[in-house]
């Protein structure tokens, strides 16, 4: 993973970069290269905070390598602050941006937070599994992290489930037999993901210290 910074609207950004090559099958909910296929790199690209454009997909792609497929998601919120953690060979890797936490149900008639003027915000996470997954697994693995993210929060102390404007992605190996099962309780394996997760979207790090 790198990290490295640019100069945009007149702000010093930075962007962290994992590069795997081929090999890696990917699922993520990120504008560009989201849904599951082989993917080669990922992008986490930090933004202006009311951030504007209305082309990410292409801004995103100019930002990433040139060559292979790859993903790309963006956070206002600072990336050199990356937490990372492991976990029974599984690593997690988290930028997190805590100003507009929100449930995922939200009441009818809720004020979303994100459409008041922009603050931080956007929890993004990259998990790496070294193992091959079916689709139906990719999918579990994708609600094991969310559940692990959602319980760093709450045993924090956030009011909220996330943002609006969190993302995920999760890396797994192409070759190998395919597990069939990206949930809780592998004792191998995928088992370590949520932990990890959890761990790298621990939020204490991330509360505003006026707020200690």
């Amino acid at each position: 993973m790198k990290l490295s910074y640019r100069v945009e609207d007149g702000a010093r950004l930075g962007a962290l970069l994992w590069e795997f090559g081929p090999g890696w099958r990917m699922i993520s909910s990120a504008m560009l290269g989201g849904g599951i296929g082989p993917r080669e790199w990922v992008l986490n690209a930090q933004v202006v905070a009311g951030y504007a454009r209305m082309d990410p997909v292409d801004h995103l792609a100019s930002l990433g390598p040139r060559d292979g497929a790859g993903v790309g998601m963006m956070t206002a919120a600072s990336v050199d602050r990356y937490v990372r953690a492991a976990d029974g060979g599984v690593e997690a890797y988290a930028t997190v941006g805590l100003r507009v936490p929100t449930w995922a149900a939200a009441p009818e008639g809720h004020v979303d937070p994100e459409l008041a003027p922009m603050r931080v915000g956007t929890i993004n996470l990259v998990v790496v599994l070294p193992v091959a997954m079916t689709d139906a697994a990719l999918v579990n693995a994708v609600m094991t992290v969310t559940e692990a993210k959602t319980q760093a929060l709450v045993e924090t102390g956030f009011a909220g489930t996330g943002t609006a404007s969190d993302a995920v992605c999760v890396a797994v190996r192409v070759a190998g037999e395919e597990e069939v099962f990206g949930g809780l309780g592998r004792s191998g394996g995928s088992g370590g993901s949520g932990r990890a997760c959890g761990g790298a979207a621990g939020a204490e790090a991330w509360r505003p210290r006026h707020s200690k």
